[in-house]
């Protein structure tokens, strides 16, 4: 009997790695820091799109019903500057990297359950914000920014290890107006020019950390269990966020499980538009395609770096035309393969590795996600498949590496269009090859070739495939 492993992931807080166990049984609440969207996306930002998906994937088969949030930033200092230098509306900025993001989700076989934007969280925002200000959490500067106190909360730095307070400083350019250095703005005054909305304590739009909070409670509760995005959200992002959480709700852990990826590094630096050394993801697509994209991803452990090379990115491009060769291969032979009453000792040989090889799949994923021990059991699959399944095309081996090869592509997600084998797609299929056979036979007929011509009339006829002439033209219908 194949045996189950519990879901293990890596859990910042506590640096160790434990058992998962989520806050309400039979779900997983997730929340994933999502773009700002000022610009295109690139493939650094893929990564975290992939990682989230193919473990909400992972999840799922493992039987968990999972609701994965992922927020759309639509206002921001960055988007406010680009709409300035580009003589544009903000607005418009924000909504053409916004179609720009959800087609990478589409092309990379992303699904994210819901995108709220912060724009249309204004509301939920102000009175998040009033709540510390009533609890003694926040204070409203003379400008009208409001600002968290983080000496009010004595755990803060325990999230990213900074426990010296040197570290801390943060916003340095509202330095003036802040009680310590470390202080983070949960509210923006307005500045002339700039988009606002109306707060009890005066105009102006939200800071960066509060959206978080604000959407990631609103739909998954006061208390949930992944909170994800990439290392460099640590500090500050995440730390204030899990500040002013607690701080509101009055709740230890806000989130259970903090579960952050490694960074794509070009050579030796972290790829960033600042440093832009960035390959956007629209010309990577056109470069390397979607599903290439996605397997790569997953070649390196979540949290450790990722480091873009031509080299690394043509390896799993060599993996995947196997992994789509080796899906081919099944499908052909799960039509060519015959069910037998009787197994021989070396058809249940090779029928316990494919058991093994689904146990120690699962064995890798259970263990802190780690996707390229993963990869590397699937490339023993494959090996199996190409050297002893395909020369001993026995029924239930056939069909069992079939059932494992769609159980891979649950969390891979690059197999979809091999693997789909709906009624309408298989009777489109039948259509378009009787409709060659109806041509080729017509050129039979105009070649006076009519022994062959009427040998294929004869042969469909049998399989209810009527064909009509009618001079030179053939019609054709489907026996009732």
């Amino acid at each position: 009997m194949l045996l189950l492993y519990e879901i293990k992931l890596y859990n910042t807080l506590t640096r160790k790695i434990e058992e998962f166990k989520p806050v309400s049984p039979g779900f997983v609440k997730m929340y994933v820091c999502g773009p700002t969207v000022y610009d295109y996306n690139h493939i650094g930002h893929g990564r975290v799109y992939v990682v989230y998906d193919a473990l909400k994937r992972y999840f799922a088969l493992r039987g968990y019903h999972v609701i994965h949030v992922m927020n759309i930033t639509d206002i921001d200092d960055k988007i406010i500057n680009r709409a300035n230098r580009e003589k544009r509306d903000w607005r418009e900025v924000a909504e053409t990297y916004t179609r720009d993001y959800l087609e990478s989700l589409r092309k990379l076989n992303v699904k994210v359950d819901l995108h709220p934007r912060v724009t249309e969280h204004i509301k939920e925002i102000i009175e998040f914000i009033q709540t510390l200000i009533d609890k003694g959490y926040a204070y409203i500067a003379p400008s009208g920014s409001v600002y968290f106190e983080v000496d009010k909360y004595p755990e803060y730095g325990e999230l990213s290890g900074r426990t010296n307070k040197e570290l801390w400083s943060q916003e340095k350019e509202f330095i003036s107006e802040k009680k310590k250095p470390y202080d983070f703005a949960l509210w923006k005054a307005w500045k002339p020019g700039e988009p606002y909305w109306e707060a009890p304590w005066g105009r102006g739009r939200p800071g960066w950390h509060i959206e978080c909070s604000v959407m990631s409670s609103r739909y998954l509760g006061k208390q949930f269990d992944i909170h994800g995005g990439g290392t460099d959200l640590i500090f500050p992002h995440h730390e204030n966020e899990r500040a002013q959480s607690e701080a509101a709700f009055g709740v230890k852990p806000w989130v259970k499980y903090w579960v952050h990826t490694g960074m794509v590094m070009m050579g030796s630096e972290k790829m960033s538009k600042s440093l832009g050394n960035i390959i956007p993801l629209r010309e990577a697509f056109k470069e390397w395609g979607p599903e290439t994209l996605r397997l790569w991803y997953l070649t390196s452990h979540y949290r450790r770096p990722l480091v873009f090379t031509e080299e690394s990115i043509k390896q799993t491009q060599k993996y995947y035309e196997r992994l789509v060769s080796v899906t081919n291969t099944i499908k052909k032979l799960s039509r060519e393969a015959v069910g037998l009453h009787r197994m021989n000792d070396e058809d249940l040989k090779i029928l316990d590795k494919l058991l093994e090889i689904r146990s120690r799949f699962h064995e890798a994923l259970s263990n802190d996600f780690n996707t390229p021990q993963a990869l590397a059991v699937i490339s023993e699959f494959m090996t199996l498949v190409f050297k002893e399944i395909q020369y001993n095309p026995k029924y239930m081996l056939v069909l069992t590496a079939y059932k494992l090869l769609r159980e891979f592509n649950i969390v891979l997600g690059v197999l979809d269009k091999y693997l789909a084998e709906t009624p309408e797609e298989l009777e489109t299929l039948l259509d378009n090859v009787i409709n060659i056979v109806v041509d080729i036979r017509r050129e039979l007929r105009e070649r006076k070739l009519y022994d062959l011509a009427d040998r294929i009339r004869a042969e469909l006829g049998k399989h209810g495939i009527i064909l009509m002439d009618r001079g030179k033209e053939t019609t054709w219908m489907r026996r009732k």
